[in-house]
């Protein structure tokens, strides 16, 4: 009797693509989320400040370090899947990131040794991270049915938001008990869902044979993308006297010299027989404007949730009598309503598009977006909590409209066989967006901070008593530590004032500087002057987006519809006889279409017959219709 293992794909097997691709995004969704409201329970376990001078790098990386990893190798894996099988490469990332959920769980001793550990441990979660993010779109795109791929992109997006909420609630929870529970939980859904992938799951892409590996695009791009992503992430940080790094040598050498490196892989990509990036891939129009939409998108809310944060934290929830401590518990379930948006409307756009014209919900979902991003420049900075409600829900309405259509449409146009290194390119350019998102929104509130705060901060102090040349000392700190001390839910001011200063100070005045209401009333002002700029940009770049998906998708011939039709039939009665639809289709592919595809490609070039279940026939590459 054959093993599970070696049967075909059944009747089902779509639904279980779906499942155990949306346990993935689930589990890294709530890694990613889980770490921002449990930082503080981390660095105190360890003995560590992540405030204090030279220790803020621990703080960076851990926050950012897992995404700048994934985005470095997303295509890479994603090439690397195409040639050796996307369910394999997905099922190694599974055990991958495991592995670095029970590194960072059993994360030996204390101080800066530890915390250099569990950044380790962290890029290792970023390396599984990667396998997953390369071939979950993949493995969908190749499981479901052309008109059916949308929904299956939906829910499974869905899911992944829906874990950005259940990270924050699981952090607040388990760190208060003990803070390596916020690893250990992600364990045994790692381990289950590894076993689950390597006895479910089945390679049904076409691999080509005699592929390469190509060294000189993979080095020169993982080294560019490397640096380049260094660069911004140092470049938000203080240096010298600079509120920011953007004027590091350091910083500024490594933007310059990812970009060459940059520069010179698209030469290696133009001049390689096998390349890694397929840049021809974007001589087709809904692929290049599919992927340029995307990255607007994700540039325009990537630093979103990091501002919104921010804004919650460290000036409405204390305004509203939240201790600094309490407020990333109560930020995150105060911007459920972005969450909650996107839930809803993220699986009703994906089934709408597959069944109307997707531009329309992708043009809408973007316009909504910009609405959105100007109704929160009208917002005081103590704002009335149901106008807050309504414009985060009509940008989470927006970004359900747009992710799932954006996605398929992306995935709809790419070539079979390159399927896993197009989800690899989609996700490099959405995530590299967010983490520019961050580095950009971040360095236009901090500048606007470090014009006006120092001299706010240092008449209110004064004005509590402290002298004013101590005053004038403290007003100059870079403000970068004043924000971060908000969005780890630490009191601005006790990280900024020396205890020695405090101790100049009547218990009233102490009381005074260090209450709910102090900060927050100081740095409401030049903040949201910063914030209010971030957000037209962020409108600015979803009506670009909009535009960009303004792009016609190819229509469908007639002669296209009734093969497909007939496909679809033939294969409906070879899942559920579990027999191998090479046999049947004359692919190696699950996807009742791609034999459509086969046919008319073969037809155009003038090639007759077909794949019956080994190497495709050349030439190869045809597309979705």
């Amino acid at each position: 009797m054959a093993s599970a293992r070696t049967l075909a794909p059944g009747a089902n097997y779509k639904w279980i693509a779906l499942s155990n691709t949306t346990l993935g995004a689930l589990l890294a969704t709530i890694n990613a989320s889980i770490i921002l409201i449990s930082m503080p329970a981390i660095f105190t376990g360890i003995d560590i400040n992540p405030l204090a001078p030279g220790e803020t790098n621990y703080f960076l990386w851990m926050l950012l370090g897992y995404m700048v990893v994934t985005t470095t190798l997303l295509v890479t894996f994603g090439r690397i899947s195409d040639m050796f099988g996307r369910v394999k490469l997905y099922n190694l990332g599974f055990a991958i990131f495991t592995l670095g959920s029970i590194l960072l769980f059993l994360t030996p001793g204390k101080g800066n040794t530890a915390a250099l550990e569990m950044v380790l441990f962290r890029l290792v979660q970023g390396v599984g991270g990667g396998f997953l993010f390369a071939n979950s779109a993949a493995i969908l795109t190749d499981a479901f049915p052309q008109h059916q791929r949308g929904m299956a992109m939906g829910i499974n997006q869905m899911v992944a938001i829906l874990g950005s909420f259940l990270g924050l609630i699981l952090g607040g929870v388990l760190a208060a008990i003990n803070w390596r529970l916020v690893f250990l939980v992600s364990v045994p859904f790692g381990i289950f869902g590894t076993i689950w992938a390597y006895l479910m799951l089945r390679e049904t892409a076409m691999i080509r044979k005699n592929q390469r590996l190509d060294w000189p695009g993979n080095l020169t791009f993982a080294a560019g993308l490397t640096i380049l992503l260094l660069g911004i992430t140092y470049g938000i940080e203080p240096y010298g006297s600079s509120p920011m790094g953007w004027g590091n040598p350091w910083v500024i050498a490594a933007l310059v010299g990812g970009a060459l490196l940059l520069g010179l892989f698209v030469v290696i990509e133009l001049r390689v027989s096998d390349p890694m990036f397929r840049l021809d891939l974007f001589k087709d129009r809904i692929f290049a404007a599919g992927n340029v939409s995307g990255f607007l998108a994700s540039l325009s809310r990537g630093g979103l949730q990091f501002m919104l944060v921010i804004w919650l934290q460290g000036i409405w929830l204390p305004l509203h009598g939240y201790s600094f401590e309490e407020t990333p518990l109560w930020a995150g379930i105060y911007m459920t309503p972005l969450l909650v948006g996107f839930i809803v409307m993220g699986p009703i756009s994906g089934w709408l598009s597959d069944r109307l014209e997707p531009r329309a919900f992708m043009v809408s979902g973007m316009l909504l977006n910009a609405i959105g991003f100007v109704g929160l420049t009208f917002l005081p900075a103590n704002f009335d909590y149901h106008w807050f409600f309504v414009l985060l829900l009509i940008l989470g309405i927006g970004q359900g409209l747009f992710a799932a259509p954006n996605t398929t449409a992306v995935m709809n146009s790419a070539p079979r066989e390159h399927r896993g290194v197009a989800s690899g390119m989609r996700s490099t350019f959405q995530n590299g967006a967010s983490l520019v998102s961050i580095g950009v929104f971040f360095s236009i509130v901090t500048a606007g901070l470090a014009n006006a705060l120092p001299g706010s901060l240092s008449s209110g102090l004064t004005q509590a008593g402290l002298p004013s040349a101590l005053a004038d000392k403290i007003a100059g700190l870079p403000p970068t530590a004043a924000l971060f001390a908000a969005f780890l839910g630490y009191n601005p001011l006790g990280t900024l004032l020396p205890a020695s200063a405090l101790h100049l100070l009547p218990s009233a005045a102490q009381a005074h500087l260090l209450s709910k209401e102090f900060f927050p009333s100081l740095i409401a002002s030049p903040f949201m002057l910063g914030l209010r700029a971030v957000f037209y940009l962020s409108a600015a770049l979803c009506v670009a987006a909009a535009a960009f998906s303004f792009v016609r998708t190819r229509p469908q011939r007639a002669k296209v519809a009734a093969q497909a039709q007939g496909a679809d039939q033939i294969a409906a009665g070879a899942l559920a006889a579990g027999e191998p639809l090479g046999d049947t289709l004359t692919t190696n592919s699950i996807l009742e279409e791609d034999a459509d595809e086969e046919d008319d490609a073969a037809e155009h070039n003038g090639v007759t017959g077909g794949v019956t279940g080994g190497a495709p026939s050349e030439p190869i590459g045809a597309r979705e219709p």
